[in-house]
């Protein structure tokens, strides 16, 4: 279903200001930040190592064998569902759990039946690689690779398709002639009914994405009503987890660059497998995140930029110093998905915080481990990294499963999709 009306796209570029770090020319010679320890287990107990529990209709592979996780102790973990290539995921107002498969262009719908396996139906079928959904109220927004839509939901149908943003980048667009790396996008809905959605960057290092029209590596917003789009954050490489906080803040998890050359602008090993940090930013108008020109550095909190010195080396791009600091991160390479937020759905010390899917590096040496992240909130922002979920990667950087995304059901239990494994697991705490 392809529904396009026109929609032109203004760009407006404003930067926050607030002195960080010496990113200008002349500035004290830069001296990299030590490697970042692991994440730690939860501060009121531990993680232990637990069977997977998988029916036998349920077992194929790579859940064909006995697997265990890391989870807290006293939980439980089984596979709910199978879905191959499951990415992003949201619970409809009728409590079912909608599940993206930008692979197959469908929105999977889970109705979860007591004591058995959940029903298994096909929402919406032949879009172009679906990815984050949405709701307010009863309108479900879907993110596809070029457009984003909204549907109304109702007696367990989404119907009444129309597209609010149309023409965004995908593989197809003339001018990337089929080069384009992060077509997937995401979609949130503020309390005052404004739709923000992101837009990749073309590739690792690709500077012309902030002058295209629409520009890329940008979080979009439409205003409340409707309206054409507008740049609301900048230089945000690739912001696939996008939430709206309990205050009502947006935020996001942005995977940042491959590669970077190290102070001296060498690309070391050593160096690239812990610069630079991934990003989890709360987003205000006219935020700038830097790309290409800036990285985060250093962490867990409150991470200075510094120049990128394969395309800022002498600082005349963008002054990095400008900059607010970035609120929290990741390890590099941790390759962050699906982010959502818990508000009082999870027993301490997950009552209220945000939970990120982990998807672990695709080419860092020793890899950077999957997992699903919790961030406590805490008077605004976000505390730092610690481990819900974990156990996907052997010793030998061997993977059974790679977690997108997790959000809290409405029986207090916690989905988590795996695109890779092809699942959804559910988490669920002691007694649920």
């Amino acid at each position: 279903m392809r529904i396009s009306p026109p929609r032109e796209v203004l760009v407006a570029v404003l930067v926050g200001i607030v002195v960080v770090a010496g990113c200008t020319t002349g500035s004290p010679r830069l001296q990299p930040s030590p490697p970042r320890p692991a994440p730690p287990a939860p501060a009121s107990g531990k993680l232990v190592s637990a069977p997977v529990g998988i029916a036998g209709d349920l077992a194929q592979a790579p859940l064909d064998q006995p697997r265990q996780a890391l989870i807290p102790d006293g939980w439980t973990i089984s596979v709910w569902a199978r879905i191959p290539k499951a990415r992003l995921e949201i619970w409809t107002p009728d409590r079912a759990l909608l599940v993206s498969v930008p692979s197959s262009g469908q929105i999977v719908k889970l109705t979860p039946k007591p004591g058995a396996a959940p029903q298994q139906s096909t929402l919406l079928s032949g879009l172009d690689q679906p990815h984050g959904m949405a709701f307010a109220g009863s309108t479900l927004y879907v993110a596809e690779s070029d457009q984003i839509d909204a549907y109304d939901y109702a007696d367990g149908k989404a119907t009444g398709g129309r597209t609010v943003a149309d023409g965004l980048p995908d593989a197809r667009s003339p001018d990337l002639h089929g080069a384009y790396a992060h077509a997937l996008k995401s979609v949130a809905v503020g309390a005052d009914g404004a739709v923000y959605f992101s837009i990749g960057s073309t590739a690792n290092i690709s500077p012309q994405d902030r002058t295209a029209k629409p520009p890329r590596a940008t979080i979009m917003r439409i205003p409340p009503g409707g309206g054409a789009p507008q740049p609301f954050a900048t230089g945000v490489r690739n912001g696939t987890g996008l939430a709206i906080a309990p205050d009502g803040s947006l935020w996001t998890a942005v995977n940042n660059r491959d590669n970077a050359p190290d102070p001296d602008g060498n690309v070391d090993v050593g160096y690239v497998n812990d610069h630079p940090p991934e990003s989890l930013a709360r987003l205000t108008p006219g935020r700038e995140l830097g790309w290409p020109y800036c990285n985060p550095d250093g962490g867990p909190a409150n991470l200075p930029f510094i120049r990128d010195m394969s395309t800022n080396k002498n600082g005349s791009q963008l002054n990095c110093a400008t900059l607010p600091p970035v609120e929290q991160s990741m390890g590099a390479h941790s390759a962050p998905l699906g982010l959502a937020f818990t508000t009082a759905a999870l027993p301490a010390p997950y009552a209220d915080g945000a939970l990120v899917g982990i998807h672990g590096s695709w080419n860092r040496k020793p890899p950077r481990a999957p997992e699903v992240s919790f961030f406590a909130w805490r008077n605004g922002t976000l505390g730092d990294q610690q481990t819900l979920v974990g156990g996907f990667q052997a010793d030998d950087g061997s993977r059974w499963g790679r977690p997108v995304a997790a959000v809290v059901g409405p029986d207090g239990a916690v989905y988590v999709t795996d695109d890779y494994a092809g699942a959804v697991y559910r988490l669920a705490p002691p007694g649920r």
